[in-house]
């Protein structure tokens, strides 16, 4: 008989509860079990035969795939649940009655789009660093000798002990001390482009992605969010060679 066990994070993942990230996280934890012992890092499993238990509740049954652009405003934090008790992106999907989890994240002082799915294994493969999706920023930055200290936003930066990929910059319109730049990489690393600009000392006014992939923010009202269509999510899998 053909061994249907995998690891346990690709399980709960592809359940669409959570990333997979996410899952190494709770069951490091100790906060996921299996028949009823306690998992580890590297425990396999099989879904059809094993009793698997995230924080005490059994995964969900594998439904309809959902896919989502939300438009984030600022002041948002990219969570379902914030200990804080910040505003977060399941506020503004209360209209929506399928669940669904960020694929990555905006941090909570930049606005855009922003995707959600409870396809886990495609929102992985979005945000797994081989995929290099490119992704749109458009900014307005402060600061002296700006020509300068924009040209410095394209050098790579170190983040979470890896470089990243050189960033492509255009100049939209430039003021003495204000510039309104377009910024694109291929990785979305964690607040990457807030570090791009705290490394040239540049003061970021606003920050706002407005595309990924082939998709792009359009006329989306800022905190609403709508479907994707079959076709923009194919063009989504083909762009991050899913």
């Amino acid at each position: 008989m053909k061994d249907m066990q995998e690891r346990l994070q690709k399980i709960i993942s592809a359940s669409g509860l959570m990333s997979r990230r996410a899952a190494e996280e709770l069951i490091a934890a100790g906060k996921v079990t299996v028949n009823g012992v306690r998992a580890e890092l590297g425990t396999r499993a099989d879904p059809q035969e094993d009793n698997i238990l995230v924080r005490g509740r059994p995964l969900p049954m594998q439904g309809k795939k959902i896919y989502v652009m939300l438009n984030k405003p600022a002041g948002v934090v990219t969570t379902l649940h914030d200990e804080q008790g910040r505003h977060s992106v399941k506020e503004l999907l209360s209209d929506l009655h399928e669940r669904v989890y960020p694929v990555g994240r905006l941090d909570m002082y930049s606005e855009g789009l922003l995707l959600l799915t409870n396809d886990g294994e495609f929102a992985n493969a979005m945000m797994h660093p081989s995929a290099e999706v490119k992704k749109v920023y458009a900014l307005t930055v402060k600061g002296e000798d700006l020509p300068h200290r924009i040209c410095a936003l394209t050098a790579p930066i170190e983040i979470d002990g890896r470089m990243t990929s050189g960033a492509q910059v255009e100049v939209l319109q430039l003021r003495e001390q204000e510039a309104e730049i377009s910024v694109t990489i291929h990785e979305g690393r964690n607040r990457q482009i807030r570090r791009l600009c705290e490394r040239a000392g540049l003061k970021v006014v606003h920050l706002c992605r407005i595309s990924e992939g082939p998709l792009t923010l359009g006329d989306l009202p800022r905190g609403k969010w709508r479907y994707l269509t079959e076709e923009e999510v194919s063009r989504l899998r083909k762009a991050g060679r899913t």
